[in-house]
């Protein structure tokens, strides 16, 4: 190598700040998952000491991580710490509506077990819930660490920026992509492949609302894209697969996309 090449990795060495290790962060979210929902591990807690011990070691580990980025944070780590903590239960119980919504919505759900242990949308709601109580907080990156984690395990990109309601359902879930400035109601069913996204806009648009508002009630099918910022779909309207929406729609109208298939039999 030469010197020169060294000399400019070396300046980025000297010039980026310090932040905790992606692996520490994935860990510690882990462990919140698996304590909240035991279904998804063997290893039960069996009293109360107990359990407040595990919270308390889950508590002291991410006040250790924000230790690591304290000058970026908006307070110090202690009190972002402690009203992270005070997020949890009601993170959990919008969880507990998510599961109801999967196992409601889904004739081939059985049980909430089922949903806990091996629905991919379940795995990346809990990530996502848990990076909006983080992003809520002005604590940076680490979101985004954590919903793109969920990513890689599910196929599933929720940016954690998006702001989204009680009983949502993915149904599948692989391709689906809800972006920053998403706002979504209550008991929305999302197909696979759906992308809620943003109009080509200019960087000096970042801090603006750019993706649409999806209103309580509506059955997004697989494949349908909707895309900018002052898209409104109305409540209990539906949007059939492989639409393309840059406009806003009613309440209860139902969207869908006509294809002419020529069939040719020899």
């Amino acid at each position: 190598m030469n010197d020169a090449f060294l000399n400019q990795i070396l300046d980025r060495h000297a010039q980026t700040k310090p932040f905790p290790a992606t692996s520490d962060i994935k860990k510690l979210f882990t462990k919140i998952v698996l304590t909240l929902f035991p279904e998804q591990t063997r290893k039960h807690v069996v009293n109360l000491a107990d359990l407040q011990l595990v919270w308390e070691s889950i508590e002291h580990g991410l006040e250790s991580i924000l230790h690591t980025m304290s000058k970026d944070l908006p307070g110090t780590p202690q009190e972002i710490t402690k009203s992270y903590m005070a997020r949890i239960p009601e993170i959990y119980s919008l969880l507990l509506t998510d599961v109801q919504a999967m196992v409601d919505g889904d004739p081939a759900a059985t049980t909430d077990y089922e949903v806990i242990r091996t629905y991919p949308g379940f795995y990346a709601m809990a990530f996502y819930r848990l990076a909006r109580g983080l992003h809520l907080e002005k604590v940076p990156l680490m979101p985004r660490i954590l919903t793109e984690y969920a990513h890689s395990k599910t196929g599933i990109d929720i940016h954690p920026g998006a702001d989204i309601g009680p009983y949502f359902f993915m149904d599948h879930g692989t391709g689906i992509v809800i972006g920053e400035t998403c706002v979504i109601g209550e008991r929305v069913k999302l197909y696979q492949g759906v992308t809620l996204g943003a109009l080509s806009v200019t960087k000096s648009m970042a801090s603006t609302k750019r993706h649409p508002t999806i209103e309580d009630g509506v059955v997004i099918y697989s494949g349908a894209t909707i895309l900018g910022g002052e898209t409104v779909v109305g409540k209990n309207a539906i949007i059939g697969g492989n639409v393309w929406l840059t406009r806003s729609v009613a309440p209860n109208t139902k969207i869908y996309h006509q294809e002419n298939l020529k069939v040719i039999e020899e």
